[in-house]
């Protein structure tokens, strides 16, 4: 497929899992891809993914807590291409697994400024480009836990929640002008943030029960992969969801089936 062939797509928090399976999908479908992250060394395996999926790459660092940053690595996309037709809203962190009362405060705040402030920065800043190109569809980085309460990880979960009102908001306000607004609510995905978590909820010598336990209760029986997510990210980026507006989908196994 060549769905987005002479299309520009950014992806933020592009160096690795979800954000690096979505750059070679998006490349493989015809892509210029401008993957962003907090260090742009970081990025080169992105870019080398990126050519060798058949894309044409370009690598941009950029901390998505700074409002200048993120208009920086939209005007690179349009200097570069001449266009933005896709954002890939994707950069998060997950914080620290405490009860909510024992979460600091400077963690708190340092989760918010990554997971909402920056979807917010992207958002704000790829609109106007999408606009003067005619249009675009962008896709945030939710996750289930954005959908219920998760305890241990309040600013994770307060972050993706925020996330879902926002995606929705955005899709409400600019549909009308040709740009749909989307979010996909990974988990479990098999990534450095699932390990991550593994061992902050088990410990370290606990990491591997901490999966076995997650994976038992998932009706699937595992953790999903990077290009799975990815896959759906593209699908509705893509022409084929064109009629797909504020939807809040989860890539999940099943696991918030209700």
């Amino acid at each position: 497929m060549t769905r987005f062939e002479n299309r520009v797509v950014v992806v933020t928090g592009a160096a690795g899992g979800i954000g690096l399976a979505a750059c070679e999908r998006f490349a493989s479908e015809g892509a210029r891809v401008v993957a962003v992250d907090l260090d742009s060394t970081d990025l080169h395996a992105a870019v080398s993914v990126i050519d060798a999926a058949g894309g044409e790459g370009l690598a941009v660092g950029a901390d998505v807590t700074d409002e200048d940053a993120v208009a920086g690595y939209i005007a690179a996309a349009e200097d570069r291409f001449g266009r933005v037709d896709v954002l890939f809203n994707n950069a998060g962190i997950e914080g620290h697994v405490a009860s909510s009362i024992e979460t600091s405060a400077a963690d708190f705040d340092a989760v918010m400024a990554v997971n909402v402030n920056g979807v917010f920065y992207g958002l704000k800043h790829a609109v106007p480009a999408m606009l003067r190109s005619g249009g675009g569809s962008i896709i945030n980085t939710a996750s289930v836990a954005g959908l219920a309460g998760t305890p241990g990880i309040v600013a994770y979960g307060a972050s993706k929640h925020a996330v879902v009102g926002l995606t929705k908001t955005f899709a409400r306000e600019y549909a009308g002008q040709s740009i749909r607004t989307n979010a996909v609510c990974p988990s479990p995905i098999d990534t450095r943030m699932m390990d991550s978590l593994g061992e902050m909820y088990g410990g370290a010598d606990a990491a591997d029960e901490f999966r076995k336990d997650t994976e038992a209760r998932n009706p699937m029986g595992r953790y999903g992969e990077a290009s799975e997510v990815a896959t759906v990210v593209a699908f509705l980026a893509s022409d084929d969801a064109s009629y797909i507006n504020g939807v809040i989908m989860p890539v999940d196994g099943g696991a918030r089936a209700q």
